[in-house]
This record gives structure tokens, C-alpha cells and sequence, in this order.
């Protein structure tokens, strides 16, 4: 390890260690910028200051803890979703772009759908930080909205998620739609474990070995909680209806078609992520 305490040099070190570990190094800058409350514009600025005692000892045990494979957002404890900051625990899931083009994507339908109704019921199933149901909340104040999640812990973040941003949501404890029984709702919104068992070997261990696998992985090649909404929703939706979901890019076909059969009238689509991969699902449902 470099002998300078300047942060150019903490960072090199930092960047090294993450490297002999098989860890992306950018990371350690990340970090640093995090520890140090820096933009990077800052950060550069001053990289050949010193940095604290303290400031050194968060850093190195961060990087230690990096470099044993947990995430940059666990060792932080935050992560931006929509331009927003995000509390997150190893009790959710680490919030991700991919999600964000759901939120965006529902948000722009339900514009068209109800351009001036106010009093919107939206539900979002599977809430785990909360960040589908306080972006929409925040980006449609007029919505009431409801987060369920069948873990307590999860719960208990976007509940804290909620209340730093301001957003006023319900949140129910249960498993999928079940919370839900006894009333209908205009948007349904979610972002399933839809990840095949067999698929894990294939992952990289800083999300099986860290993330929560409840909500990562489902059953049936990844399929179930889809055929359980796609059972649930038919009673607990209104009339006119939009219904949102995340899926894995090979569960395009598979999900349209669960959904084409529990709603027959319904214009059911596969929306294609920033990448160009079946990302989502929406399901409009109009008064017939």
C-alpha cells in the first residue's frame, strides 16, 4: 500500500485491491466520491489533498468489503432510482435501471389513459425498497398508492424510503396480490422474482451471495409469480386498468401470453428495454 495520504493515492490503492479481487475498480472511485461527500468534478479537484484518518479507515474497510464481493450500494447504502436517493439494505434488492423503464413506461400510460383523473388507485406488488411506489407517488401526487411485500424487513425500508421522500403510501405485509383482496385498482405495478433456479450458477456471487434470493429467484423457470398474478388480477382490477410487470428478457413470449389469456380483451404488449431486450410487460385494460 501507497505511504501518501492524499486521495489520488488511497484511491490507486484502493482501485488495486479491488482488481487483485477480481472487482470492478471503478468502484473504489465511486466510493471514495460517497465517503468523502464529493462530486467527481470535486474528487478531482482535489486528489492530491490529504484525506483524514477516519475518512482512510471507511475507505480501506469499504474496499475490503467490496473486494469480498458485496455490493457498492450495500457498503453505501444507497442507490439513485429516478434521480432520487434510495435507502437499501441486503433485505431488498438493489434497485436497477431496468426498473426504472417500467416506472417511466406505466407513468407515460397512465398519463394517456387518465390525463386528468385524480384519485388513481395504484398498487405495487413486491415493494422491496419501495422505489416503484414512492417514484410514482412523487411523479403522480394525485395517485393513491399501496406497496405490499410478503417480507416485514422490506417492508420496513421502503416504509423509511417513503417518509425521507415524502411520499404517503400504504404498506400491507403478504404475499403477491393477496394484501390486495376487497378492492379494485386502476394501476397494478411489479417487479417479481422472475429468475430461473437454474440460472444461478451462472451469476456473479455479488448478487447470489448478497442480494435476497426471495426476491431474486422464482420457481417454474422463473414463471410462477407471473401465472399467479395473471390468476389474482382479473378480480381485483377496475374496469378501465393498466397492469405493469418486469420480466426476464427470455419471458417475453411466455408472460403476453399468460396475461392475453386472463384479460381477452385486454392490448397486452412486450416493451423492449434501453438495451434493446424484453424487459416488460403492459396490459391496458378498457371498459368494454
Amino acid at each position: 500500500m501507497r505511504q501518501s495520504n492524499t486521495a489520488a493515492a488511497i484511491l490507486a490503492d484502493g482501485k488495486e485491491q479491488l482488481m487483485k479481487a477480481g472487482r470492478e475498480p471503478h468502484a473504489a472511485e465511486l466510493f471514495l466520491m460517497d465517503v468523502l461527500g464529493l462530486s467527481r468534478t470535486q474528487l478531482l479537484i482535489r486528489l492530491r489533498e490529504p484525506v483524514g484518518e477516519d475518512e482512510r479507515n471507511r475507505f480501506f474497510a469499504g474496499i475490503a468489503r467490496m473486494a469480498a464481493g458485496v455490493p457498492l450500494q450495500y457498503v453505501t447504502g444507497k442507490e439513485e432510482f429516478c434521480g432520487r436517493l434510495f435507502t437499501v439494505t441486503s433485505d431488498v434488492l438493489i434497485p436497477r435501471p431496468e426498473t426504472e423503464e417500467l416506472v417511466l413506461g406505466a407513468l407515460a400510460r397512465a398519463g394517456r389513459i387518465w390525463p386528468a383523473k385524480g384519485g388513481l388507485k395504484m398498487a405495487d406488488i413486491g415493494t422491496g425498497s419501495g422505489a416503484i411506489a414512492v417514484t410514482f407517488k412523487l411523479e403522480r401526487p394525485d395517485s393513491d398508492v399501496t406497496a405490499t411485500d410478503i417480507s416485514s424487513a422490506a417492508i420496513r425500508v421502503a416504509r423509511e424510503n417513503a417518509e425521507q421522500l415524502g411520499a404517503e403510501i400504504s404498506f400491507l405485509e403478504g404475499d403477491m396480490a393477496a394484501p390486495l383482496a376487497g378492492t379494485r385498482w386502476d394501476i397494478v405495478l411489479s417487479n417479481p422474482p422472475y429468475i430461473d433456479p437454474e440460472d444461478k450458477a451462472g451469476m456473479s456471487d455479488t448478487v447470489t451471495g448478497h442480494e435476497p434470493h426471495g426476491a431474486l429467484f422464482a420457481a417454474d423457470r422463473g414463471l410462477a409469480h407471473y401465472r399467479t398474478l395473471a390468476a389474482s388480477l382479473p378480480d381485483l382490477m377496475s374496469d378501465t386498468g393498466l397492469i405493469g410487470v418486469e420480466i426476464g428478457h427470455d419471458q417475453g413470449s411466455a408472460v403476453r401470453e399468460l396475461f392475453r389469456v386472463a384479460f381477452p380483451a385486454a392490448f397486452v404488449e412486450v416493451v423492449r428495454d434501453i438495451n434493446g431486450k424484453d424487459r416488460m410487460v403492459f396490459c391496458e385494460i378498457k371498459q368494454q
